[in-house]
């Protein structure tokens, strides 16, 4: 079976995505690119009960190689990142998360970027973007998560969700849970008055420190 171990961790994480409360049902999707290969959450399907031959696997031009069952609708932007997105960090990008998280979706209808309420959005850069509003699985949405991207880790999509991307699939994921729990930190302090916001210098600061995070 081609990519037998990317299969299997997606089809972990697509499982942890609903568990953790980043989607509902069969929305959102998962990607792991090994090679010119990329395993991918098919469309429609319980992610519940997925397995790892359930997990089509795509070539970069998105012709299916290996599989029975169709890959997401949002194919477009996972082969954009893995085609078009460059890391700031130079560490290449094997996976990507796209979730319908609800306070950053939330958030994506109110600002065109996320304000740096919290050091924790350094993981995805001095800030988060938000890339214009296109139907879902579209070359259109792909182009505008590609801008948002660019010199960042991940973006919010208008009226959608969020994408993030990593050199592994837990990076990735990582960074999708602390995109939603920032921009929830910000609804919160938002309800109860105007938040005070880090300045852009330490917020820069911070992502220069967080290369070095870790025992790595």
């Amino acid at each position: 079976m081609l990519l037998g171990d990317e299969r299997a961790e997606v089809c972990e994480y697509a499982r942890k995505m609903v568990a953790d409360g980043l989607v509902v049902g069969t929305s959102g999707n998962i990607s792991m690119r090994s090679g010119e290969l990329v395993a991918v959450t098919p469309t429609g399907v319980d992610y519940t009960s997925l397995t790892p031959e359930d997990i089509p696997v795509v070539s970069l031009d998105g012709s299916v190689v290996d599989g029975s069952l169709k890959p997401t609708s949002e194919l477009p932007m996972h082969l954009g990142i893995y085609t078009g997105a460059s890391d700031p960090d130079g560490k290449g990008i094997a996976a990507s998360v796209h979730t319908h998280s609800v306070h950053a979706t939330a958030v994506s209808t109110l600002v065109d970027e996320v304000p740096p309420i919290h050091y924790m959005l350094a993981t995805i850069g001095p800030s988060a973007r938000v890339a214009a509003y296109a139907t879902y699985g579209t070359p259109e949405l792909a182009e505008s998560m590609l801008k948002a991207l660019d010199g960042r880790r991940g973006c919010l999509l208008a009226n959608h969700g969020t994408i993030t991307y990593g050199d592994t699939l837990d990076a990735a994921y990582h960074r999708a849970e602390q995109l939603e729990w920032v921009c929830r930190l910000w609804l919160l302090a938002r309800s109860s008055g105007t938040p005070t916001l880090l300045p852009g210098q330490e917020i820069e600061h911070i992502v220069d420190r967080l290369r070095g995070y870790g025992q790595g």
